[in-house]
């Protein structure tokens, strides 16, 4: 039972880090990544005729890290109460599964428990917020109810949150580049809602410029939510009055080049709108890059592993529901073929591999994908992907050439790995 002086919220680590390092690294770390990375992240498998080159930025992020480190501290603080999750913690099958394995009891989204619903939480009950937040409505819930709080929504997120709350407090309407549904966004424009504000998500520049013609009085309000969805714009939002004032901000794993570019896209419609020269001296206009470093430090390394390394094809690591990981395979394959799999089970055979493709919702089947000759492979995982992920895809790589990583790879790489 929970008493009057019980700690009911926690948004940094619950302080047991130390207790549960080990275990996190034996379910998620990879010495064959060490491996990589004292080797100027490039591994060469000979007898495979295999050349991996590894992008220098990928897989788990600082609020990722965090994330699944809070996650498995309140395991081993509350071993006596029922945990919750509101949804995935990240985007990562493999690690949302653990989490279940040792009994975390999901209430949305794939992983749902078929019988226990939010309703059922309880002020005995401890609830983890996921890396991506929540709405303020549904925290504000949890709150009422008493249960004790386990926040990790990431700082990056954060930060969006206050610029659109201040937006909305200054009368902006927060234009946000993202998915409308995405768990992220979802929060965010809760926090324009929260303060009076409104929203308008789009999820590309084709949207885009239909927000901007309505901007300029080209386009009503009744088109703009046609075209879009009804959830990607504010209740009661009218074109006239609510694109008076914009405020750029973005889902944080959004592409970066696609952020700014429409950004640059509001404020240069606002600016003729009103007669001046430059989206820069305009005072109806706002903008801020809010794209995390560490998702931009993932886009920039495997832009610069494409342009530098002759590569024959790159594999994109990470959940398929992962927007971040969608992302990395946008910038990839610019250069040459590019595959996003999930994990080492999508490689199915020497010449037929599972993944999804760009743009689509559902994972297809390729064949003749993977040559019998020498090969430069490029591998990069997206930030919610753990490094086993990535050491797992390069053993079975090597399988598919009809050898064993246990015969073929140099002893120091070998004896990390395990």
């Amino acid at each position: 039972m929970s008493s009057a002086a019980e700690k009911t919220y926690y948004r940094a680590s619950l302080g047991l880090k130390g207790e549960i390092s080990s275990q996190v690294a034996a379910d998620y770390a990879s010495g064959l990544i060490q491996y990589f990375r004292a080797h100027g992240n490039r591994l060469d498998v000979p007898d495979a005729k295999l050349t991996f080159h590894l992008a220098k930025e990928f897989g788990f992020c600082y609020g990722v890290d965090k994330a699944v480190d809070m996650a498995y501290e309140a395991l081993r603080k509350f071993p006596d109460r029922r945990i919750f999750l509101l949804t995935e913690i990240i985007h990562n099958p493999r690690v949302n599964k653990r989490l279940i394995d040792q009994g975390i009891v999901f209430l949305s989204g794939q992983y749902k428990h078929p019988e226990l619903k939010f309703e059922d939480i309880t002020p005995q009950d401890v609830v983890l917020i996921p890396a991506f937040g929540t709405s303020a409505e549904e925290l504000e819930k949890l709150k009422g109810i008493g249960a004790i709080i386990v926040d990790t929504t990431c700082g990056s997120v954060v930060h969006v949150w206050k610029r659109v709350e201040r937006y909305a407090k200054d009368g902006f309407t927060s234009l946000v580049h993202g998915k409308y549904y995405h768990e992220e966004t979802i929060a965010t424009v809760s926090m324009a809602r929260t303060h009076g504000g409104h929203f308008i998500v789009v999820r590309n520049r084709q949207q885009a410029q239909v927000v901007c013609d309505a901007i300029e009085g080209k386009r009503s309000a009744s088109e703009v939510i046609s075209t879009l969805h009804a959830d990607a714009v504010s209740r009661g939002f009218d074109a006239e009055h609510h694109l008076k004032r914009i405020g750029v901000a973005n889902q944080t794993t959004m592409l970066a080049s696609e952020s700014l570019e429409i950004a640059a896209m509001a404020g240069d419609a606002i600016a003729r709108r009103e007669g001046v020269s430059s989206r820069r001296d305009c005072e109806f206009f706002r903008s801020f890059d809010t794209i995390c470093s560490a998702t931009q430090d993932r886009q920039d390394a495997i832009s610069d592993l494409v342009a530098e390394a002759d590569l024959d094809l790159v594999l994109v690591i990470g959940g398929y529901n992962s927007s971040n990981t969608g992302h990395l395979l946008a910038v990839a394959r610019r250069n040459c073929p590019a595959y996003h799999i999930e994990d080492a089970s999508c490689l199915l055979e020497e010449q037929a591999i599972s993944h999804l493709p760009r743009g689509k919702t559902e994972p297809e089947t390729t064949k003749n994908w993977l040559g019998s000759g020498q090969l430069n492979v490029g591998l990069t995982a997206g930030a919610s992907t753990p490094n086993r992920a990535i050491a797992d895809t390069v053993f079975r790589l090597i399988e598919l050439r009809g050898l064993n990583a246990a015969d073929v790879l140099p002893e120091e790489a070998l004896s990390q790995a395990r």
